[in-house]
């Protein structure tokens, strides 16, 4: 179990991952490659319905500082410079994106055994400000995930969360949008050595009085193949199996199915990553 209690983003994660992670019904293919010197070139490609949607991504790493440029189909380019460890527990990240001239973001991220910290502004005359920081151990963690817009004077995010954990068991609670949505997520690792685990996540929005309940599972069939599974109560059912065919490289089918319209044609999603 990792020590601290990590950043605000990690509240969850866990359960989010088992039961939304992998899921897709496009069909997406991403190869990386190496050069000699160092620098990894990664090319992806996903169709949607009958759009084709593509980007090139490069990144050199220089001891601690990692540069990833970004050029997509729609001519965007993003690039990424993240300083690790410039003092000890710190990272230090500066992103932005042309031709967004407002896109411009500045963060810190700090950890530490009983906290974890991230500030970020962006770099315009009237940034919003996020902030969001984590108290507590691995085992009880209490945060919060707040964004203030400059230019409104108004709070546009307002989070927070809660989270346990044990040896074989991670559950949280998260308070988002404002108050509006309450969920509480539970993780389970039934048989480690098998990669068998349960997940569950009930979410209620007060505005109009809905509930989502969604509960899933996976299972490794050996160390390179997995299957998941989930389902939620408004009837849509999702599986998919994940086979590590060689070393980083995955090859993924998923599908999906609307019980409560079992005449429609199941929604198909293939993914291949391809690493050397």
């Amino acid at each position: 179990m990792a020590k601290g209690p990590g950043l605000y983003t990690e509240i969850g994660k866990k359960a989010r991952d088992l039961l939304y992670k992998d899921y897709q019904s496009d069909h997406k293919f991403t190869v990386t490659t190496y050069s000699p010197t160092g620098v990894a070139i990664t090319c992806s490609g996903t169709k949607k319905g009958e759009l084709l949607l593509a980007d090139v991504t490069t990144q050199l790493k220089n001891k601690n500082i990692t540069t990833d440029v970004k050029v997509d189909t729609d001519s965007n380019l993003l690039t990424t410079v993240t300083i690790d460890q410039p003092a000890p527990g710190l990272k230090a990240i500066l992103s932005f994106k042309l031709p967004d001239q407002r896109s411009g973001k500045a963060e810190l991220q700090y950890l530490h055994d009983y906290a974890g910290i991230s500030t970020s502004v962006g770099l315009t005359a009237n940034p919003v400000v996020n902030f969001s920081g984590v108290l507590g151990t691995n085992l009880l963690a209490l945060g919060t995930d707040v964004s203030f817009d400059t230019k409104t004077g108004n709070f546009t995010k307002c989070n927070a969360g809660l989270s346990f954990s044990n040896a074989d068991l991670i559950a949280s609670l998260n308070l988002n949008e404002k108050g509006d949505v309450v969920s509480a997520s539970y993780y389970h690792s039934v048989y480690p050595e098998q990669n068998t685990a349960l997940g569950a996540e009930v979410t209620h929005r007060f505005a109009n009085s809905e509930n989502t309940i969604t509960l899933g599972a996976q299972h490794a069939l050996d160390p390179l193949t997995t299957v998941k599974g989930r389902v939620n109560n408004f009837g849509k059912a999702n599986a998919l199996i994940q086979h590590e065919w060689r070393p980083k490289s995955f090859f993924t089918v998923s599908g999906e199915v609307d019980t409560r319209a079992i005449e429609k044609s199941a929604k198909i999603g293939l993914a291949l990553a391809l690493k050397p």
